[in-house]
């Protein structure tokens, strides 16, 4: 099996990406028309995972879908990160999922597309020229839409202003100066970095960024298409080791792989002072806004900085799209399901999306005074390449040991070896 992987050169992400994985179409597969009253009561349920603000902006969608079409209700129901994927899993096992979810594109996505549990967009009347073909093109299968992205995120350290300033450090540009303000918190008493890795996946954008720091954006590429460099290659070695050089130092808060992200103990270390550094998507800025917004002012945030003996362009920033909207087929109301996504996806909604929550949106031309978000953009105009999480690309059994073994790794319960070999065997196993 060869697939290509979801990575790409970013010219901007705000707009200027021209090209689109999917024409317009401007056949009207049967939406029901505007304002249109349905008889009897109709109720869609859809499931998210974003809380705060987030949670706002699409309730405020919905309720503009619900004003055009009298008579349908949308249930939102919101469940944790930790447990979504789970439920979602579940749900189309047993026949019985939402008439829309939200989704992360990708692979996890192309499982339920591949068994038929998706709804195929191509046919309906939507506008896909709005949308930044770097973000729908992760949500395209061969040549077949089945989700509309309203967002994107990058992975960043976000740190503590104010505790920077007070031991005299600055925004490391190297992995050396990161590595001596890690060595100065920690003779401080300031726990240098929150990691909540209970969940596997925080600890992925290490290894992720380790690799492509050390080994390049062509790395990743070759261990998944079979053509090149494999998951046992040196680069994912040292990376393994970079991890545990972290872990010896003390970098990290006690017992941080068994600390949940959603419960938010974690952000409470940084909101308080007891740490000073988080590597996370900037949806950490809408949790800092609703949580805890006197921190806002405190809140500065960096790239994973530049290692000297890699072969990587430390202008690589790793990304993901989030959310994407797909409707299911076992739905009993697709034109509406199908309305209700372009409703989430509509220019009014990617403005609030942007303005009120500190995110990037996946629809171009979307204007922000945000300084967190221009600076965002700036870095992915910046960038060489922007990649995607590795359990959002790779097979499901082969992202699910990535994730396992990045754990263990963090843990100390294996050698970085003993990781590559796993990740190269699975993969033999599932892509040759």
């Amino acid at each position: 099996m060869r697939q290509k992987a979801a990575t790409f050169v970013c010219i901007s992400m705000m707009g200027l990406f021209v090209l689109s994985a999917c024409g317009n179409s401007n056949e009207d597969a049967g939406t029901e028309s505007e304002g249109e009253n349905h008889q009897g009561d109709i109720v869609l349920e859809l499931w998210q995972n974003d809380a705060s603000e987030k949670e706002k902006v699409y309730q405020d969608a919905i309720a503009r879908f619900e004003d055009k079409n009298p008579g349908v209700t949308v249930n939102m129901q919101y469940i944790p990160n930790d447990d979504y994927k789970q439920r979602m899993v579940v749900a189309m096992s047993g026949g019985d999922p939402p008439d829309v979810f939200f989704s992360w594109g990708g692979s996890w996505l192309k499982e339920f597309a591949d068994a038929g549990q998706v709804v195929s967009l191509n046919d309906y009347d939507i506008d896909f020229d709005k949308f930044l073909d770097v973000a729908l093109t992760n949500t395209t299968f061969e040549d077949e839409v089945y989700g509309l992205p309203l967002g994107l995120t990058q992975t960043l350290f976000f740190y503590n202003k104010e505790i920077f300033n007070e031991y005299g450090l600055e925004e490391p540009q190297t992995y050396d100066e990161f590595l001596e303000i890690v060595d100065t918190l920690k003779e401080n008493d300031i726990i240098p970095i929150t990691l909540t890795n209970q969940t596997k996946w925080p600890g992925t954008y290490y290894l992720m960024y380790f690799a492509d720091r050390l080994g390049g954006e062509d790395l990743f590429q070759g261990a998944f298409n079979r053509d090149g460099t494999g998951f046992d290659d040196e680069s994912y070695v040292k990376a393994g080791e970079y991890i545990q050089d972290l872990v010896d130092r003390g970098a990290f808060n006690p017992g941080f792989n068994g600390v949940p992200y959603d419960a938010g103990q974690g952000r409470q270390l940084l909101y308080s002072g007891q740490s000073a550094m988080m590597l996370m998507t900037n949806t950490f800025i809408s949790s800092v806004r609703t949580e805890a917004p006197e921190f806002e002012e405190k809140l500065g945030m960096f790239e994973f900085p530049e290692i000297a003996e890699g072969n990587g362009d430390p202008s690589n920033v790793g990304g993901a799209t989030s959310p994407v909207w797909s409707v299911s087929s076992a739905t009993e109301h697709p034109d509406l399901a199908v309305e209700l996504i372009n409703e989430l996806t509509s220019i009014e909604t990617a403005e609030d999306y942007v303005n009120r929550t500190g995110s990037i949106a996946a629809i171009k031309d979307i204007e922000t005074d945000d300084p967190f978000i221009k600076r965002i953009d700036e870095i992915a105009a910046n960038a060489n390449d922007i990649h995607m999480p590795y359990d959002q690309t790779l097979p499901p059994a082969l992202a699910e040991l990535h994730l396992d073994t990045t754990q263990q790794l963090f843990g100390k319960t294996l050698t970085p070896e003993e990781a590559a070999s796993q990740m190269e065997e699975k993969a033999k196993e599932l892509l040759d």
